[in-house]
């Protein structure tokens, strides 16, 4: 049973993470320049839509009634001015549908008549939109909520040999904000932007049928504006990646020295800290206040466009008044609806620009998604292997296994382990101690021997058995921000509070918890840091005895503990390992004699194998080592 995050093995190899994160983050900027578009991704992506087909169709027919509905509102304003000023008009069949006969000849039945339809029509259309929002914001977040559990899903099946490799906080972005971005796509992104173009479509479609000509006089600044828009998304874009660039290192920042705060403080560096945050904090402001001048400069600019092009219709419909004073009254209606029009156009030109460059994150952030789903170094769960019950016996049988390649850090490793026994690995840091415990659990795969247990290949077993029934206990026991009983049952319901007092009160530890504030609803905070080292250990081992596993693991659990609190975990470990297989880790040697084989491992071969007093008559490594221990107390207390 895994009772520990196994990345805390590796712990002291990834404590430059946030800085190798953040040189990851720093360099994306010229990933993001050169991906303008992939549609290969964005397959991909709606391959998570299709759970969910009938909300993006939904969302589609919506966009399609969304810009039919457009022209709509203005041609009914046109109408009503034209029929106002004594115009003949034509009005269309439907319009006799709705509002009967009576509008031919009554004006003002035909105004009010009309305004109320305007009316109706508006909520309708406004009903529209708001569905529209709703149903592509919906789609966004429920794409989003699958591809984040498959990410998850990913991750945790990622052999340990790749959080080695890549930087947890890397991962944490991916499966949290890279994904967000990918809802963009469709909240802010791809259907919106359709529904955009669609809306513009149209309404030049129509403009073009009611006057081609005041169409192309009207549409003299647009290449003006599709400049514009141009270069007001390119600079967006830069701005945009510098703003993400800013956050990212403001929050790997705040993050470790928040984390490390008390060795700021212990140095007295809070000013010269300070003033690194200063600097971090303006480069935030400045990107900030780079994008917020290219929207300051760009708005504006739309306005001065539409308001050329406003003047345009009025010049050119005055000047047709001028020619013809007899037929002016022929174009009031059509200079209200063409200046309604040019709105319709130009309002979702001014939003579109920013939506390509949401769209064209949010494609970015999907490759940095997949990469990580990608990933074909996972651990192999092929073996189907699962017995009632281990019995325990452990075999490593020439096994060589090297982190990187070639580099062997354990070499011809080859030794048996009985049923109920207890052994001990000993050596200097670096020897491959923790190395074999990770090999047991398959969180690597070694690359020659075979390592077997009760005669199986590991391989062969159910993974989850397998690690369900090998419990380790770490020197730096990792406590959830919770309860004592969530720690404790790691919140499995199958485990009962009855069953967690018990294995409390076997391990000694049941009239402490009672004595804490709410006792084991007591919160022990982030890491457990309202406990001491002692009480973590002990809550771990809690853990260990309630998930009953055949296989125990101590990994140097009596290190950095005070006398005291050693003979309470020893009295603990002495109930643990009772009847089962132990293999135990130790840097006090005083902590093992009572270990039916000692291995002596060194450069990641066995040196040694014997019991204690073997090993010490042998006068080799092992007793070198006891005397160097033996010789290093008693200075100590000299």
């Amino acid at each position: 049973m895994m009772i520990f995050d196994s990345r805390l093995i590796f712990h002291n190899r990834k404590t430059s993470a946030r800085h190798s994160c953040l040189h990851l983050l720093f360099t994306m900027s010229d990933t993001v320049k050169k991906k303008i578009f992939d549609f290969s991704l964005l397959r991909r992506v709606f391959y998570f839509v299709r759970p969910y087909k009938k909300f993006f169709y939904g969302s589609l027919v919506l966009a399609i009634l969304m810009a039919a509905f457009a022209p709509v509102r203005p041609y009914l304003i046109q109408l009503t001015v034209d029929k106002s000023t004594g115009k003949n008009i034509h009005i269309p069949g439907w319009l006799h549908t709705l509002l009967g006969n009576r509008i031919d000849n009554d004006v003002i039945y035909f105004i009010v008549a009309v305004t109320i339809f305007q009316v109706i029509f508006l909520l309708v259309e406004t009903t529209v939109r708001f569905t529209f929002t709703f149903i592509t914001a919906s789609l966004g977040q429920s794409v989003v909520k699958d591809l984040r559990v498959k990410v998850y899903d990913k991750i945790v099946s990622l052999n340990l040999s790749q959080f080695d490799k890549t930087p947890i906080g890397t991962l944490t972005t991916r499966t949290i904000n890279d994904i967000e971005s990918i809802n963009d796509i469709f909240s802010d992104g791809l259907i919106p932007i359709v529904a955009d173009l669609l809306t513009i479509i149209i309404t030049l479609v129509t403009m073009f049928w009611m006057d081609w000509k005041l169409t192309l006089i009207a549409l003299i600044p647009f290449p003006f504006l599709i400049i514009a828009t141009y270069y007001f998304k390119e600079s967006v874009n830069k701005s945009f990646i510098r703003v993400r660039n800013a956050v990212a290192a403001l929050n790997a920042f705040v993050q470790e020295h928040i984390t490390g705060m008390h060795v700021v403080q212990a140095f007295a560096a809070e000013e010269k800290e300070i003033g690194r945050f200063k600097q971090i904090n303006k480069e935030h402001r400045n990107a900030n206040i780079k994008a917020i001048f290219a929207y300051s400069v760009f708005f504006p600019i739309v306005e001065i466009i539409l308001a050329i092009s406003t003047a345009l219709i009025v010049w050119y419909v005055a000047n047709l008044a001028i020619a013809d004073p007899s037929d002016k009254i022929n174009f009031s209606g059509k200079i209200v609806a063409f200046i309604m029009f040019m709105n319709q156009i130009f309002r979702p030109l001014r939003v579109i620009a920013d939506k390509f460059n949401v769209l064209q994150m949010g494609m970015v952030a999907a490759e940095r998604v997949f990469k990580v789903l990608d990933n074909e170094d996972v651990t192999d769960k092929k073996g189907t292997y699962k017995p009632q019950k281990m019995a325990g016996a452990i075999s490593f049988d020439h096994v060589w296994f090297a982190y990187n390649a070639e580099q062997f850090v354990l070499k011809d490793i080859d030794f048996e382990v009985a049923p109920g026994q207890t052994i001990a690995l000993v050596g200097h840091t670096g020897s491959g101690k923790t190395s074999i415990i990770s090999l047991m659990n398959r969180l690597y795969h070694i690359q020659k021997g075979k390592i077997a247990i009760d005669g199986v290949d590991i391989e062969e077993y159910d993974l989850d058995l397998l690690r369900k029934n090998i419990g380790v206990v770490l020197q730096d026991v990792f406590l959830f921000s919770g309860s004592v009983m969530d720690n404790i049952t790691l919140r499995n319901p199958e485990i009962s509070g009855e069953q967690a007092i018990e294995a409390a009160k076997m391990i000694g530890m049941h009239d402490f918890i009672m004595q804490l504030p709410g006792g084991y609803d007591y919160n022990v905070m982030e890491r457990g840091s309202t406990l001491s080292l002692g009480q973590r250990q002990l809550i771990s081992f809690i853990r260990a005895l309630l998930y009953n596993p055949s296989i125990l693991i101590l990994d140097e659990a009596t290190s950095s503990i005070d006398t005291e609190s050693e003979l309470l975990i020893q009295k603990a470990i002495d109930t643990l390992i009772a009847g089962r297989t132990s293999i135990v880790i130790a840097h006090r040697l005083s902590t093992i004699r009572k270990a039916s084989k000692i291995i002596v491992l060194d450069k990641g071969e066995i040196k040694e194998m014997g019991n204690h007093e073997e090993l010490l008559s042998q006068g080799g490594f092992y007793a070198r080592l006891h005397e160097m221990q033996f010789d290093s107390q008693k200075s100590v207390l000299a």
